[in-house]
Order: C-alpha cells, then structure tokens, then sequence
C-alpha cells in the first residue's frame, strides 16, 4: 500500500485489540479505509454511505470507534464534520496525517488509450487538474466516492472508463492501475481523527496528549471572541487553528472550533476552565497526542 503518514506509533498504540470494528464514511479501498489501517492495523471497516451514518454507528455501539477526516491540506476543512463534533457525544482520541496519492484504474485488461471516462469524487478530480487537462481523450464525471468509482469500473466491467482513486482501491476491487500519482501536488495531506464515543474510557497508551481540541461561542456584541483568546493565551497553551460554524437559527452568530497545544494537563484544564465564565458554550472535544 503506497500510503505516507506521519503519526510514528498511532498503530503501536492503539491497534492493541481494544477497537475490532471501525466505521468510516465511504466505500472501502477509500483514503479513510488506509487512514484507518495505518492508525489501527488489521480490524474490521465498516463502510457508511454518508458522515451522519458513521457518527450514528459509533453513538448506538453498533462500532467501536471511526475514523474521520477533519481537515485536508489544500481543500481545507470538512466543515460537516466539525459540526457533528459537536452535536454528538463524541470524542477525539487520536489523529493522523496521510498522504494523498491519487491514481489511475481501470478494469484488468484495459489499456489507457481506450479511457474515454475518468470517474471520481469532485474533490480527488480537482485535485489532478493538471493531469486531467492534459488527458484531453477522456472528459471528466463527477462521482460519489473515489474508492466507489473503481468498484463501479470494474464491478460493471468497464472497457472505456476509469477511476481515481488510492491504490488500495485497486487491490480491493481488482483493478488496474494505469497511471500512479497523478495528484497535482506532493504535499497533499488529509488529517483524520479517530472518534470514540464520549462515555468510553480513555485508553489509548504510549504517546501523551499534547493537544487539545475545544468548541466555543461567545455572546455576539464587541470584544467577546477577542475576550476568549486572551484567555487561551494567559493559560499559556498555543493556538494552532481556529474555525467558525454558523449557529443554526442563529444568524451570524459562531461557534469557533480551537486546536491547542499544551505542556501538561494543568495547562490543558486551565484553558478549558478559563473559558467558561466567558462563553455561552465550551465543549471538550478530544485531548490526544498530535500527528
């Protein structure tokens, strides 16, 4: 499997039986299918149609955990996922950062000069512009999944259609890569978390946390967000990202999502308590050893 994470002992830690089956959103052979084999090992993936369905699974107990992506490197945040943080008795128990490879397959036998279709979720085929754009024998078609239009290209046994998507999609349904790496960019990285369900004991064992991610929203008049950070910084933790969601029926008021570094838990539980005389909503959302 051609996958690059950095997360040095993700696998050592945490694949140690505790978690047998994993859900993820998409089919397998997906980049979240890797992300969770490269973070948990060997286990039982459980494919969900759609985000909503994976978080349903983890909450109801029918999976132990999932494996979810946050955040891409050039595509940005995926911001449904930010909002089911915080909907959901969910918690973040770890993360990692893959590199995203994205690659040409076809149905065995098929030779490249005969791909007139090139399949894929929207996002994989805006991230091979370059490629594509110069493919000019084959158009573009958006598609559900990148994994789900190989096991559609070869399951329908397609002689002039192709699919983009990791190779491990390839090995799972059979197919063919016709041309590797044909991602616009090297530095293509997807973070994922690995979500628990909040009532769940913490047991992963091995790496420390050293990061802290937090939901927060301020009254909407002048100086309140301003008010929080100054509190992030007297607790002497760092801010390494900051993001903001509408309040449903809310209009233009935000809840902002906070990464946090910090030295130790003192300095992690001073941040969270800082907030709170000065917010309306604080949520906990994971303390986990950062990619």
């Amino acid at each position: 499997m051609a996958a690059d994470t950095i997360n040095t002992d993700a696998q050592t830690t945490l694949g140690s039986g505790r978690l047998k089956r994993v859900a993820i959103q998409g089919e397998r052979g997906s980049n979240s299918h890797m992300a969770a084999l490269e973070m948990l090992g060997e286990i039982e993936i459980v494919a969900c149609g759609v985000s909503g369905e994976v978080i349903d699974a983890v909450v109801s107990g029918r999976v132990d955990g999932a494996v979810l992506p946050i955040e891409n490197s050039l595509h940005g945040s995926v911001a449904e996922h930010y909002d089911l943080l915080l909907e959901n008795p969910v918690r973040i128990d770890a993360e990692s950062l893959l590199r995203i490879r994205h690659n040409l397959i076809a149905a065995p036998g098929v030779r490249l000069e005969e791909i007139r279709n090139v399949l894929s979720h929207p996002v994989a085929l805006s991230q091979c512009r370059r490629f594509l754009a110069g493919f000019t024998q084959a158009k573009s078609v958006p598609f559900y999944d990148t994994a789900g239009s190989v096991k559609h290209v070869v399951g329908e046994g397609l002689k002039d259609t192709a699919g983009v998507a990791p190779e491990l999609a390839a090995k799972e349904y059979g197919g063919v890569v016709l041309v590797a790496d044909i991602e616009d960019h090297a530095q293509n990285y997807t973070r994922f978390h690995l979500l628990r369900r909040g009532s769940e004991s913490r047991d992963v064992e091995g790496a420390e946390a050293n990061k802290l991610s937090l939901a927060f929203a301020v009254e909407h008049r002048p100086g309140t967000l301003v008010a929080a950070l100054e509190r992030l910084r007297d607790a002497g933790v760092d801010l390494t990202k900051i993001e903001s969601r509408p309040v449903p029926g809310r209009p233009w008021e935000y809840v902002f999502y906070v990464d946090l570094r910090f030295a130790d838990e003192a300095m992690a539980d001073l941040a969270v308590s800082s907030l709170k005389p000065h917010c309306s909503l604080v949520k906990e959302l994971g303390r986990y050893a950062a990619a």
